[in-house]
């Protein structure tokens, strides 16, 4: 090896040690992941001139990073939602992640995106992911100015379990400065899904066919038994075959109609989303369960009543009924659940008609901070759209700028604050509007969710 390159590399090593690996083992390991990073071209819808990189980590997840000219020296380092049901491809932070949040770079930001290592569930795991770009990023390029978490959707999760689990060094000193959590599931652990089980059981009263009576039978907490080959189209055609989801009102059957308003109602989503939350309370839950679980359940609806059917008392009688294991319990909260242990600044933004991630999560995340004691440090921000994936773009510059002021000014915003930062980019530099609603106050999580037994 050249001179130069084992100079080079020892460089890297120190920074690995700096970047708060104290085995130099970890650290040699990072040395080389930064040595190996690529460079890469940039897709044309990023800013001219901008620089992009790509690599896989050691842990095997693939990443992307993007620099623009003119770079103001802060970093916001991005967790994905998901989880992704398939393994990783090395475009996916690029394809899916960046592209939807290119803002972040034309507000003059570096963007970092972890693939994470695998598909599938794993809150502790995509956060470790997550922190181990940001030390990647640092011994290739240096330690930024500021460093924002951004999560969206489950990325909020583990955005905030990374605050959590990393946010302060073993000298108190924060690793990151602020944290934007977009659209996000902030309620942690089984509560943040017990609505999807409640699903899987109403779903199963009236159309029994997810088992079907001659399939094998299992219980429906499990989402799909143990090597079973199902897909995602085969499950659609049930959903369809039983209440006409996927077709147009008027192709409906009267009996589809009825049997799509009783379940909708019952567990209290929109129409349209219902084949979403049906795979996710299949695959994912066959994920959960089998990867992080050990085969057990983190579900109960013993003692739930269900309310909005046609026939309340027929429903509850009928239901299937299952209990929650308390170890399973115990793993999910300890894998995803957020104990608000952080004084990181921290602005969440939410639409209050989210059809996917219910917005009572902010009431759940927020509870949190206040138990302890960080809820200073929170602002919660609200829009009127009807959207989880993607808010309205002027929107999240305007959040990040708010969070930026704050951490550099020592100034908390407001949301009225916020809804101004937007409408000056609302017209004359991006598409899209402005939607913020500053007097929005989030209902509580047993509004939405059936409460359970103690």
């Amino acid at each position: 090896m050249p001179k130069s390159i084992r100079k080079w590399r020892r460089g890297l090593l120190a920074i690995g040690l700096l970047a708060g690996f104290c085995d130099p083992l970890q650290a040699d390991a990072l040395a080389r992941d930064a040595e190996s990073m690529a460079s890469a071209g940039c897709p044309d819808w990023l800013p001219e001139a901008t620089r992009c990189f790509t690599g896989q980590d050691t842990h095997g997840a693939y990443y992307w990073i993007a620099i623009p000219d003119g770079w103001n020296h802060k970093l916001v380092l991005h967790s994905h939602g998901g989880p992704r049901p398939n393994a990783p491809r090395p475009d996916d932070p690029l394809d899916i992640d960046l592209r939807q949040y290119d803002v972040m770079v034309r507000e003059g930001y570096a963007w970092a995106g972890s693939s994470y290592r695998r598909g599938g569930y794993g809150v502790r795991m995509a956060a470790e992911d997550t922190d181990y770009l940001r030390r990647l990023f640092v011994a290739r390029f240096g330690q930024p100015d500021r460093i924002y978490l951004h999560g969206q959707s489950w990325g909020g999760n583990v955005a905030a379990k990374a605050m959590e689990l990393y946010g302060t060094d073993k000298e108190g000193r924060h690793r990151y400065d602020g944290a934007l959590l977009t659209s996000g599931v902030l309620g942690g652990g089984a509560q943040a899904y017990q609505f999807r089980a409640d699903l899987r059981a109403v779903y199963q009263y009236y159309c029994a066919n997810h088992p079907y009576p001659g399939e094998r039978q299992y219980p429906l907490w499990e989402g799909l038994p143990k090597g079973s080959d199902m897909t995602p189209e085969a499950l659609n055609a049930r959903v369809d075959a039983c209440t006409g989801a996927g077709l147009p009102a008027e192709q409906r059957t009267l009996v589809q109609q009825q049997t799509l308003n009783n379940i909708v109602d019952v567990v209290r989503i929109p129409p349209g989303t219902l084949k979403a939350h049906m795979r996710w309370s299949t695959f994912l839950f066959q994920d959960m369960v089998e990867q992080r679980l050990d085969g057990a359940s983190p579900f109960s609806n013993r003692g739930v009543r269900y309310r909005g059917s046609s026939n309340d008392d027929a429903l509850n009688a009928g239901i299937s009924r299952f209990d929650e294991d308390a170890r399973a319990v115990e793993k999910l909260g300890d894998d995803a659940g957020l104990t608000g242990m952080t004084d990181i600044p921290t602005v969440t933004m939410h639409a209050i008609d989210d059809p996917i991630i219910f917005v009572e999560n902010e009431w759940l995340y927020r509870r949190a901070r206040e138990d302890s004691g960080t809820a200073d440090s929170l602002v919660q921000i609200y829009t009127d759209e009807a959207v989880h994936s993607k808010l309205s773009t002027p929107q999240y510059a305007a959040a990040l700028e708010a969070l930026d002021r704050w951490v550099e000014r020592d100034r908390k915003p407001t949301p009225e604050a916020i809804a101004r930062y937007c409408e000056t980019r609302e017209a004359s530099v991006y598409d899209g509007g402005c939607h913020f609603d500053t007097d929005y106050e989030v209902a509580d999580w047993r509004a939405r969710v059936y409460a359970r037994q103690p």
